[in-house]
């Protein structure tokens, strides 16, 4: 069972950067499929990125192309989401999930994770205040 704690979460004012992290314990990040999603007050969660840890492919909604960066550190079995030029945003909540779903990427991570599908950890809450 794989065991997901995010951190970096805070407090920003728009325009700024904030990197987060997720560690992950319980297994290596080998042959899983890695997501950030974020869950803003009444409206549904969504994919923000997602890195297949095998090859490294990274994927990225549109927002987040040229803004957000995900990595890993694989040998610390930690995956990062560096966000840039953060925009006004109502508090959300920042979440990393992990499943070894890598067929049909990235719609099996941006719509099969999205979904609750592999282990998630608590979130960690990004407010952006103008």
């Amino acid at each position: 069972q794989l065991q997901l704690v995010e951190s970096g979460g805070g407090s920003v004012q728009p325009g700024g950067s904030l990197r987060l992290s997720c560690a992950v314990s319980g297994s290596t990040l080998d042959g899983y499929v890695i997501g950030w999603f974020r869950e803003a007050p009444r409206k549904e969660r969504e994919g923000v990125s997602c890195i297949q840890d095998s090859n490294g492919a990274t994927f990225y909604k549109d927002f987040a192309k040229g803004r957000f960066t995900i990595s890993r550190a694989s040998a610390k079995n930690v995956v990062y989401l560096q966000m840039d030029n953060l925009a006004p945003s109502a508090p959300a909540v920042s979440y990393c999930a992990a499943d070894p779903t890598v067929s049909h990427l990235p719609h099996s991570c941006f719509v099969g994770i999205a979904a609750g599908r592999g282990s998630w950890g608590r979130g960690t809450q990004v407010p952006v205040s103008s």
